[in-house]
């Protein structure tokens, strides 16, 4: 365990590096969520029932919960590009953990999103979105959102490794785009026909959404909804457990193997 530790903090000082030396992505994915939230809250804003400066205290829970999402596209795309480009190769001829590797890119990953959800969060202030809860609740919806982050960048790490292309990877990491709509990050569920609500409720976005949503004290938590949004906190924690414990270990052997 303290050579997974070794190795997994000399990996994430080499991930943050990387990070460091590609500024134009790092700007690329801190901003895009700012401009989400100021495009969606005064365009849609206008559009829905609900005032403009409730929808904005709606919506920036979602748009932090499908920030983290974009988990699986960044660890796709990264582990592709060190795949590609022999990276992940060279790493396996060096006497280090076999989990170091991908594990320093996961904490990096979540290292970084850590510290962009504060200037969104300074944003949401700005445009009239408030934490109404207690302050505890609002450390526990945070960690909640890096839980999820920290989740979804394993999916993301085990599909770069398995595309083993960049260009692929790019593709399909846009694909992701489409999860948050087919949730309730944007816009209730409640009027959404049957099946397509029942596809909606059940998408781990949601209930992590709702969990956000009711720790930040912005919405009351649906009662009749899916188990894991009329039970956000809970199904919450069950996806990030299932998501996980089936990924990680999934990226971890792919990585050890390589192409085997």
């Amino acid at each position: 365990m303290s050579t997974l530790a070794y190795d997994g903090t000399a990996l994430l000082g080499r991930q943050l590096r990387r990070m460091r030396n590609n500024p134009g992505l790092l700007v690329l994915t801190q901003t895009m969520p700012i401009s989400m939230l100021l495009f969606f809250g005064y365009v849609f804003g206008s559009a829905l029932a609900m005032p403009g400066g409730e929808y904005r205290s709606f919506l920036v829970p979602g748009l932090l919960v499908a920030t983290a999402a974009n988990g699986i596209m960044t660890g796709m795309f990264q582990a592709a590009q060190d795949t590609h480009r022999g990276v992940m190769d060279r790493f396996r001829t060096l006497p280090i953990n076999r989990a170091a590797v991908p594990v320093g890119q996961a904490v990096a990953d979540v290292v970084v999103t850590a510290a962009g959800t504060v200037p969104f969060l300074l944003v949401g202030l700005a445009v009239g979105w408030r934490v109404e809860g207690s302050a505890f609740d609002a450390v526990g919806a945070v960690c909640l959102l890096l839980l999820f982050r920290f989740a979804t960048t394993w999916i993301g790490i085990f599909l770069g490794l398995l595309t083993r292309n960049e260009e692929a990877a790019g593709q399909l990491g846009g694909a992701t785009f489409m999860l948050p709509l087919l949730s309730n990050a944007y816009i209730p569920t409640d009027g959404l026909p049957g099946w397509l609500r029942t596809v909606a409720e059940w998408n781990p976005i949601s209930a992590v959404t709702t969990a956000l949503r009711d720790l930040f004290g912005n919405a009351p938590v649906p009662g009749d909804a899916a188990w894991p949004v009329a039970h956000p906190i809970a199904g919450s924690l069950l996806w990030c457990a299932v998501l996980i414990a089936v990924f990680l270990p999934l990226a971890v052997r792919r990585y050890a193997h390589g192409e085997r």
